[in-house]
C-alpha cells in the first residue's frame, strides 16, 4: 500500500506542479510528500523532478514515468470499484467541486443525508466561482454553471437555467429602470460582473428582436464570489445577471426587481462533468444520481409560483 500511495502522491505532484499542493490534496504535509517522491526515486534509481528553491519540473524520467503511474492507478481504483460494486459496499473518498452559490444552496445540504446512507463513504467538497479543471485537480465529478465548450468529460445536463437582470428597488429610484440593454449601456448603468482568472463572460448576452446580442457592460465593483453580486445588488449598488433560482426569494419578496426585461439575458445550464474513467466506480454513481435528484427537486422549489408573481419573467423563463 506504501508503493501505491508513493504513486497517487507522484501522479499529483507532477500534475499540479507544486509539492504543497499535491500534499494539500492528498491531505497530507509538504514532507511527507517530499518524502513519498524521494522513496519512490530511491525505489526507480532515477531522478523524478528537478527541484530549485523556485520551481519544481519533471524530469524526462518523470515524465515517462507519469504515464505509466497513471495507468496503474486508474487499473487499481477500476479493480477496487468492481469488488465494491459485487459487494455492494462501496467505501472511499470522493472528490467534488460546484460553484459557491449552487454549492451552498443545492448540494452542501444533501451531503450528511448521503453520508447517513452510506456512511463508509467521505466527501470532500470544494466550492469556487472559478473555471475548474476536473482532470488536473483530481475531482471525481464537478458540478459546472455556464455552456460548455467541447469537452473530454461525461456531461450530464441537470437542468437550463434562466436567467435575470435585477436591481433593488433603491438603486431604480436612483439610476431608473432600463428598458433593455440598449438603455443599460447608454445610461452607463452600474453592472455587477462576475470576473475571475480565465473568465469569458466580459460582456453581457441578451436577447434581442434580431436574436442574442453582446453589450459592453460597465460598473464599479465586480467578484469572483456569485453571492457577493448578490449582496451589493440588494444593497442597491447595481444591475446584477443571476439565474433565476439563485434570486427567487429576492424577486418573490421585492427585494429585487427585473430590469431590462425587453431584452432578458440567455439561458445558461448546470451541468456536472465526471472523467469517463470514473463511471464505473459504484460510490460516484450513487453519489451522482443522489445529489442530481435532490438538486432538481430543489430548483424546482424555487421556481415554484414564481411565474404569476412576476409575470414580466415569462420571456426569460
Amino acid at each position: 500500500m506504501a508503493y501505491v500511495n508513493n504513486l497517487r502522491m507522484f501522479v499529483r505532484v507532477f500534475e499540479l506542479g507544486s509539492m504543497s499542493a499535491a500534499a494539500r490534496d492528498q491531505r497530507t504535509s509538504p514532507a511527507v510528500a517530499s518524502a513519498r517522491i524521494s522513496e519512490l526515486e530511491k525505489h526507480l534509481g532515477v531522478r523524478l523532478f528537478s527541484r530549485t528553491t523556485r520551481s519544481l519540473q519533471p524530469t524526462e524520467n518523470g515524465r515517462i514515468f507519469y504515464e505509466g503511474a497513471r495507468k496503474v492507478l486508474e487499473a487499481i481504483d477500476e479493480a477496487e470499484a468492481a469488488v465494491m460494486d459485487v459487494t455492494q459496499n462501496p467505501r472511499g473518498t470522493i472528490f467534488v467541486s460546484a460553484p459557491l452559490g449552487i454549492g451552498r444552496r443545492f448540494i452542501a445540504p444533501h451531503v450528511p443525508a448521503f453520508k447517513d446512507l452510506y456512511p463508509q463513504i467521505d466527501v470532500r467538497l470544494r466550492l469556487s466561482d472559478r473555471v475548474i479543471d476536473v482532470t488536473a485537480e483530481g475531482l471525481d465529478l464537478a458540478f459546472h454553471l455556464g455552456l460548455l465548450d467541447d469537452s473530454t468529460l461525461k456531461v450530464r445536463l441537470l437542468a437550463d437555467c434562466a436567467r435575470v437582470l435585477c436591481a433593488a428597488p433603491a438603486y431604480i429610484a436612483r439610476r431608473g429602470n432600463p428598458a433593455d440593454g440598449e438603455a443599460l449601456v447608454r445610461d452607463r448603468h452600474d453592472c455587477l460582473n462576475l470576473r475571475f482568472p480565465g473568465a469569458k463572460e466580459f460582456q453581457w448576452t441578451l436577447l434581442t428582436p434580431e436574436g442574442p446580442r453582446r453589450f459592453e457592460i460597465v460598473g464599479p465593483f465586480e467578484s469572483d464570489d456569485g453571492d457577493v453580486l448578490t449582496g451589493w445588488a440588494l444593497d442597491g449598488r447595481g444591475v446584477v445577471m443571476k439565474p433565476i433560482f439563485e434570486v427567487a426569494d429576492h424577486l418573490r419578496t421585492g427585494r429585487l426587481v427585473p430590469v431590462a426585461t425587453a431584452t432578458p439575458p440567455t439561458a445558461t445550464q448546470l451541468s456536472c462533468l465526471t472523467q469517463h474513467r470514473r463511471l464505473r466506480d459504484p460510490k460516484i454513481r450513487l453519489f451522482t444520481d443522489f445529489i442530481v435528484a435532490r438538486v432538481r427537486a430543489d430548483m424546482a422549489r424555487q421556481l415554484e409560483g414564481l411565474g404569476e408573481a412576476l409575470p414580466e419573467l415569462a420571456r426569460a423563463g
